[in-house]
């Protein structure tokens, strides 16, 4: 039997690391691709590669991404954003190939994916949670995780796909305003996966 792909998206601020979490904590296995990318984008041959797109140097004393300066490049440049995904996501596809390999035993894992819809992930997956919220909510989830202005998440809101078309796309909608209601409901669709 094939392990079936479960994508779980949502915008910035809606709560996914924190469902994520929570699925983990049942011993489901969960992907986190942007933990991945993290990892992939580290490594020497691509650190060369984004530092060639960003025409820049991109790097910090210790020699790590500056993850800082990335994104106020590329939040700014749909262009640049496209060029640095091109480079990041074929890696990502690939390390998840890999990681799913050894999940074979499993029924189904979640893939946690921010732009699961924007990249098209969708379409290997065989159901998709959306984790959703209030768009002030997730601002101010935002802006108090990241420490960064309003206009920061603004941007970044404006370069993800709009919630509605989201909704539509997905298979279960979680709004997570109450936590307790949110893992409530995660377990109800959980069980539903279980038994298809």
């Amino acid at each position: 039997m094939m392990t079936k792909i479960i994508g779980l998206t949502g915008g910035i601020g809606s709560g996914k690391t924190t469902v994520a979490n929570y699925i983990a904590s049942k011993g489901i296995p969960v992907y986190v691709a942007d933990e991945a990318a993290k990892q992939i984008m580290e490594l020497a041959e691509v650190k060369d590669k984004i530092q060639k797109i960003l025409k820049t140097d991109i790097l910090t004393e210790n020699n790590t991404l500056n993850r800082k300066k990335i994104a106020e490049i590329v939040f700014n440049s749909p262009e640049k954003l496209k060029e640095l995904n091109a480079v990041v996501h074929p890696e990502v596809k690939r390390h998840f190939k890999e990681w799913l390999n050894e999940k074979k035993a499993y029924p189904f894992i979640i893939k946690e994916v921010a732009i699961l819809f924007e990249t098209g992930g969708n379409t290997s997956c065989d159901a998709v949670i959306l984790i959703t919220a209030p768009e002030e909510l997730r601002i101010e989830r935002a802006m108090k995780r990241d420490n960064s202005s309003r206009e920061a998440i603004m941007n970044r809101i404006k370069n993800q796909m709009p919630e509605e078309e989201k909704m539509k796309k997905s298979n279960y909608i979680i709004h997570n305003i109450e936590l307790k209601s949110t893992f409530n409901t995660i377990d109800d669709i959980l069980k539903k996966i279980a038994k298809q």
